[in-house]
Parts: structure tokens; sequence; C-alpha cells
């Protein structure tokens, strides 16, 4: 019986270390860090998979690539003037540095 410890001293033994708390709050910050992530890609895991890309074609027409996730839709430059009913919404202007000013109507 000289091998075995006496329960009671070993539960002393631990409980007096202060570091024992340490690995509980390893534990619970790697749960939260991973919750943390799971709930950041919900909402931003569509916009990781969005991208877009213009190029101009063989013809020299201007094509706009979107990509969103699996949906690959492509829009090309028409020539065709746009008709139908509408608002004057204001005027936009080209400054020399080449910023554009929009200013709106009536004002």
């Amino acid at each position: 019986m000289k091998y075995m410890q006496n329960s009671d001293a070993a539960q002393e033994r631990f409980e007096d270390d202060p570091m024992t708390a340490v690995g509980n709050l390893f534990d619970i910050a790697l749960v939260f860090i991973v919750a943390l992530l799971l709930a950041l890609m919900a909402v931003f895991g569509h916009e990781v998979f969005q991208h877009q890309e213009a190029r101009r074609t063989a013809s020299g027409e201007l094509e706009l690539i979107l990509h969103r996730g699996k949906e690959v839709k492509r829009l090309r430059e028409s020539r065709e003037k746009a008709e139908g009913r509408g608002v004057r919404l204001g005027v936009a202007y080209q400054l020399e540095d080449g910023t554009t000013i929009y200013v709106p109507e009536g004002e």
C-alpha cells in the first residue's frame, strides 16, 4: 500500500494550483474563436466568392464578366440608343483633374 496516494492530498494539490483554470480559459477561447469564424463566414462568405472583370473583345466591344459562386454572367456593351419614359435627375460634370461631379436637378 505504500504506492497508493492519499486521494485527499492529491485533491488539495490540484485545487491549490492557480494555473489549472488557464487550461479551461484556453478551451473557452478556442470555442469562441471558432464560433466567431463561423458567424463571419455566414455573413461575408457570399462576397468572398464574387468578383468581376472587364475586358475588350476581339471586335473592340466592352464585356463585363460577373462571377457569383458557380454562376457566370456576361454583359456586353450595346450601341443601341435607349428609349422610354423617364425623368431627368441632374447633370454630371467632369473637371479638369478628372473627377466627376453630379449636380441634382433644381439645386
